[in-house]
């Protein structure tokens, strides 16, 4: 009797793990436009950093994205089976968030440009500072994008039992950062690993490395501009009924044209966003004390 307990155990654990790995299989597909930003707008997160700065930070932001979703994963499953109501509105909260920053992140861009070449050239005290700021701002972002990969493996997993839910969704939180992570890292260093082949005699490859990667992480830098409104838009455009069902009726849900639709909606979602915060944000500015 013993021993066939034992192998009908090991039989329920044999296939919740073949389950696991099927789920999670599939949740890693659905989530893998969400990693793809993921990657763009964290790489952006370290442009302009001096090249002995990349790797701490890059390892600081990987450590607050872990604490993300050792945070948001039991959330997630405490939601799912009390107020899956909250779910949705909480995930365009922070997709309007996203949005947010995109349309701020050009206002400052274009609108104060030399108001920042100024201030980072009279206050170099200040690198530590900003550094910090990278850092938060990086992990908020990650917070957001987290958010909505750990709500699409739920779903994903919506019809196995507790604890299938729980080894998916913790394969895919973990995986996923090792994977961003560790691609930003090793993209972040190729400009050094080109000075290395100069160094070591392969003058033609280095030097193409050096002078390839400037305008890859520039083209990156855009990417996760855009990125933003991809994502804050798309979590509008999938979420919110009479929007959805529009553009489904225009077939404008699939392929180029729901891109486009995301990006329209994410920058009007931003815009909106910005005009409501930022006056309420320079008021409090001016009431606060110097």
């Amino acid at each position: 009797m013993a021993f066939a307990s034992l192998f009908t155990l090991l039989d329920d654990i044999a296939a919740i793990m073949d389950d696991v790995a099927v789920m999670t299989k599939m949740a890693a597909k659905k989530t893998a436009g969400v990693v793809g930003d993921d990657l763009a707008l964290n790489a952006n997160q370290v442009t302009g950093v001096r090249a002995e700065r990349e790797l701490p930070i890059i390892w600081a932001v990987a450590k607050g994205s872990l604490i993300n979703k050792l945070i948001l994963i039991p959330v997630a499953l405490i939601l799912a089976v009390f107020a899956p109501v909250l779910i949705v509105p909480l995930l365009m909260l922070g997709g309007a968030y996203l949005c947010f920053e995109g349309v701020e992140k050009l206002w400052h861009k274009f609108a104060h440009r030399h108001h920042h070449d100024t201030e980072t050239t009279t206050q170099p005290e200040n690198e530590s500072t900003s550094e910090a700021d990278k850092i938060k701002g990086a992990i908020r972002t990650d917070f957001i994008l987290s958010a909505e990969i750990i709500i699409i493996a739920l779903g994903v997993v919506k019809d196995y039992d507790t604890m299938v839910k729980i080894l998916v969704l913790f394969a895919i939180g973990v995986g996923m950062t090792v994977l961003v992570y560790g691609l930003v890292a090793i993209l972040v260093k190729l400009d050094d690993f080109g000075a290395y082949l100069v160094r070591q005699g392969k003058a033609k490859l280095g030097n193409a490395l050096l002078w390839f990667m400037p305008w890859f992480m520039r083209g990156l830098s855009v990417v996760g501009t855009l990125a933003m409104f991809l994502v804050g838009g798309g979590i509008f455009v999938h979420n919110w009924g009479w929007l959805h069902e529009t553009l489904h009726a225009l077939h404008w849900d699939s392929g180029i044209m729901e891109m486009l639709s995301s990006l329209v909606v994410g920058l009007l979602v931003g815009a909106i966003c910005c005009a409501i915060v930022l006056p309420i944000m320079k008021w409090r500015e001016h009431k606060s004390p110097n």
